[in-house]
């Protein structure tokens, strides 16, 4: 199916991924280095994301995910499915409802719910297997590599 294929209602989803500690990890590592702008590994102080006694200490059974990991899926399904249209006209909106932990299995969904000026729009969301969402929102791409900006 190609993204000019993609009629209101058409469903999109990505393949199962499982959140491992190590993803966890990477993710919140890789902010802390990038944000000292000198290369250098550095680590932060404590938080829900990467540090289970301080998560736990929070009210929580263990660290929880960062919630751009799965706006990071859903960007990545967009992507899959309108390419550069996307990474060049795209827009993406997200919110967080509901934490993701150790070892949950997620899945990216997007329903196409509008064709029009030249923009399709998206309903989007992660999913826990069981069916919970953690992540909602929208996006809109352009309806066609014409209607992509230079």
């Amino acid at each position: 199916m190609t993204a000019s294929d993609l009629a209101v209602g058409a469903h999109l989803s990505s393949r199962p991924l499982m959140m491992t500690r190590e993803r966890m990890r990477w993710y919140c590592d890789a902010l802390e280095t990038a944000a000292s702008q000198s290369g250098a590994f550095i680590v932060a102080e404590p938080t829900i994301h990467t540090d289970a006694e301080y998560a736990r200490a929070q009210g929580l059974p263990g660290i929880i995910a960062d919630g751009m990991l799965s706006t990071n899926y859903l960007s990545s399904l967009l992507y899959r499915h309108f390419g550069v249209a996307y990474l060049r006209g795209g827009e993406l909106a997200t919110k967080f409802i509901r934490p993701v932990y150790e070892d949950d299995v997620l899945q990216a969904h997007a329903v196409v719910t509008g064709v029009e000026e030249g923009r399709r729009t998206l309903e989007l969301w992660v999913e826990t297997e069981s069916g919970q969402k953690v992540t909602v929102g929208t996006a809109s791409v352009p309806a066609s590599q014409e209607e992509v900006p230079a």
